[in-house]
């Protein structure tokens, strides 16, 4: 009996570490406006293009409606170039742990025609070009040498202010920008208002 209580509970382990970060199944059209409130900074609206990429659209998108984001932080900023956030493990190893999706972008096939601009938001991934889940970039200026090889699926309407305020003001270790657990700014809410 307990070894069939333990089997049972490590099948259920492994389900949860495998939902990770996916977003769910929903796929979304259009365009569609997000709010990210970032505590003690403000709040940063983008205007998610799900026609544009269509899954990572739809797999951000779903992640927002189920909370994911909620209480996750920026742990990452590097002035000058872009903020990141979204990781459940809070250090840049936030990929692969569930629901992973197809990078949407030329070297891998797909034509996305949105650029890697100042404002572009972004899926972050490993090497791997289909490895990106649920971390995100949004670039401080223009980075259009990532074209064709990261998945920009909108772009800032407001709150750059926000982001140019993270990436001058937090502290952190090393050339990375990677920043402290301590330090990481609180994602406190994020938002699909339309």
């Amino acid at each position: 009996m307990k070894r069939i209580l333990a089997i049972v509970l490590a099948a259920v382990l492994l389900c949860a570490a495998l939902a990770g970060c996916g977003g769910g199944s929903k796929t979304w059209t259009g365009k569609h406006d997000v709010e990210i409130t970032i505590a003690n900074f403000g709040t940063v609206t983008v205007e998610v293009n799900a026609d544009a990429a269509p899954e990572t659209a739809s797999n951000f998108l779903n992640l927002c409606k189920k909370g994911f984001y909620n209480k996750q932080t920026i742990y990452r900023a590097i002035s000058g170039f872009a903020v990141y956030g979204g990781d459940p493990n809070k250090n840049g190893t936030g990929t692969n742990g569930g629901n992973t999706v197809r990078g949407e972008f030329t070297s891998n096939g797909f034509n996305n025609t949105l650029s890697n601009t100042r404002g572009a938001i972004g899926m972050a991934r490993d090497v791997n070009k289909d490895s990106a889940s649920c971390r995100f970039y949004i670039l401080q200026s223009d980075q259009t040498f990532l074209d064709g090889d990261f998945a920009v699926f909108g772009y800032v309407v407001t709150g750059m202010d926000v982001i140019d305020q993270i990436a001058s003001s937090v502290p952190v270790i090393g050339s990375d920008g990677y920043i402290a657990e301590s330090n990481q700014p609180v994602i406190t809410s994020v938002k699909v208002v339309n």
